[in-house]
């Protein structure tokens, strides 16, 4: 189904609004119009770049390395299967040997015997690193060094991002090369960059430039395409920009913002060949039923924020979950292989702001910066709760409802969802919300090991897919990339363990206790202590709280 044909197909349906919106877009400022542009301007430097990485950080890769006694939780969806020895060479998986049999002693001496260093992973847990689908990775104003975003990801597990934009053109294709080279300490990157970032050109104006600049951008490092719908990006551009992007290998994923939905919903794109729907943005709207636009009320106003996230929500008393419209809908998304990317906690505060503002982690690995950026204000994206009811909440738990099913139905069918976090945003912070989504995904209905599998083979078959390549990640197999998460807690009972502050749990001898954390993180063949990692982000956060003569929270 993803052929130019059905791009223009879909074009036909959006002329009908396209003018209008356009009339609409006409008037309004220049720089509103270039929004989803801003990286056409030349470059500046707006992120601190990670430092080299240092003697201390991490050991490896080696020539040999072996991981020992631990039991494996592959990402396949296979169950659990232990203990085993997970044999490295350098940044690659070379062997997965059985160490023993449950309830007996493990042998003693067995090959290999001659590796440069073993983790001892006895009563531990691994799984395949996470993907986390939806990444940025700060900004001068909040969260300015690069390092420390690096840090959380990879303290929480997480070993690849597909930056949405990670950082501006210049800054996210130098990072994405050092952290390939291991130069920096850093997940891989996958660098996906909004239409007009980066080139000398300007803003894109039609389709033709469209093209030029994905072709552009295919040849200087640029993964894939990340859409809003709004300014500059009308159905043309965009279904032009989906269709170079198949050609040159590239991905494409679209955050479908309200000013742009009615013209092109998540089933329009879908069919024209878009490879990600990100967020809920498009889904209801393509189920309206007659309409495809939402009920909103006559005073509504875009550019406010609490109107804008207020009302996206009440959108679930138009939308029935269960209909055969709705089951019509998801076979035909399966058809086209779109992907559903829900990042659901992104949104989580909407429905219970005191929990998100008041999570334990805040206090001690949320930057001052950060925090600042997070409070209510009208004029940061995403700081919208200038006056939140309980009706906001109540409303947001009955779209999370509708949504979660959506999600899950999607996934029972055979479609592919995947684990994004979306932090910086919102109070949620880097590698614990990309958790607080497993979590998520688990309320929607999935089973643990489905939950894996999303985070980590699903996540890499999205990310290399475009390119025609099997991929090289996500799995814990011989011939894999060494990208592990080793665990003192069996995640599959609780996601919560894997939370860089632990779980507490109630002791035998009645004491409260703190567990669980991830303990390694292998990166490509570099094991990473993360408690180490996060300490060294305690330290950040000290630093920034002293600057500003604020006492640090210790822990």
């Amino acid at each position: 189904m993803r052929t130019t044909t059905g791009a223009k197909a879909v074009l036909k349906r959006a002329g009908a609004v396209c003018a209008a919106a356009l009339l609409l877009l006409a008037g309004a400022p220049g720089a509103v119009l270039a929004q989803t542009q801003t990286q056409a301007a030349p470059a500046r430097a707006t992120l601190n770049p990670a430092p080299p990485r240092r003697a201390d950080e991490g050991f490896g890769p080696y020539p040999l390395m072996v991981v020992r006694g631990a039991m494996l939780i592959d990402g396949t969806g296979a169950p659990p299967m232990g203990p085993v020895d997970i044999v490295i060479e350098n940044d690659k998986i070379t062997d997965i040997i059985q160490a023993g049999w449950p309830g007996l002693p493990e042998r003693e001496g067995r090959p290999p015997l001659n590796a440069a260093h073993e983790i001892d992973a006895r009563g531990m847990y691994v799984m395949p690193g996470f993907v986390d689908a939806h990444a940025h990775g700060g900004s001068p104003q909040k969260a300015p060094d690069l390092e420390y975003v690096y840090k959380l990801w990879l303290a929480h597990g997480v070993t690849t991002v597909r930056g949405v934009s990670l950082a501006p053109q210049d800054i996210a294709v130098s990072e994405k090369t050092r952290s390939a080279r291991g130069e920096i300490v850093a997940p891989r990157i996958f660098n996906y960059q909004t239409l007009g970032s980066g080139w000398s050109r300007g803003r894109i104006r039609n389709e033709q430039m469209a093209r030029e600049w994905v072709r552009w951008g295919a040849a200087n490092g640029i993964d894939g395409i990340k859409f809003f719908l709004r300014g500059d990006e009308t159905p043309e551009v965009v279904l032009a920009a989906i269709d170079e992007a198949k050609k040159n290998g590239m991905g494409t994923v679209a955050h479908i913002a309200q000013p742009g939905v009615a013209q092109l919903n998540a089933r329009d794109l879908a069919e024209a060949g878009l490879g990600t729907v990100t967020h809920f943005y498009g889904h209801f709207e393509a189920l309206l039923g007659g309409r495809s636009i939402q009920n909103y009320p006559t005073d509504y106003n875009f550019y406010d924020e609490q109107m804008r996230f207020g009302e996206a929500a009440e959108i679930w008393k138009e939308v029935e979950p269960g209909t055969p419209q709705w089951f019509e809908y998801l076979e035909e998304q399966k058809a086209t292989g779109v992907v559903f990317d829900p990042t659901m906690t992104i949104y989580a505060a909407s429905r219970d702001l005191m929990r998100a503002r008041n999570a334990p982690w805040h206090q001690i690995y949320t930057l001052p910066t950060l925090a600042d950026y997070f409070q209510s204000t009208r004029d940061n994206h995403g700081s919208y709760f200038f006056d939140w009811t309980t009706s906001n909440e109540v409303a947001w738990r009955r779209f999370y409802e509708r949504f979660m099913r959506l999600v899950n139905d999607y996934k029972k069918i055979g479609g592919r969802v995947t684990v994004g976090s979306d932090s910086g945003f919102i109070w949620k912070l880097y590698g614990f919300g990309y958790i607080e989504e497993l979590e998520l995904l688990q309320e929607a209905g999935f089973n643990p090991l489905e939950i894996v599998r999303a985070a980590t083979m699903d996540g890499a078959t999205t990310l290399t897919e475009p390119t025609g390549k099997a991929p090289t990640f996500g799995v814990v197999r011989p011939g894999m990339s060494a990208d592990l998460v080793i665990t003192t807690e069996n995640p599959l009972a609780n996601f919560k363990t894997l939370y860089g502050t632990g779980h507490e749990r109630l002791s035998p001898e009645n004491r409260i206790e703190t567990v669980g954390g991830v303990r390694w993180t292998v990166a490509r063949g570099v094991a990473y202590d993360a408690p180490a990692l996060l300490a060294d982000v305690r330290a950040m956060v000290d630093r920034q709280k002293a600057e500003r003569g604020e006492a640090s929270a210790g822990r």
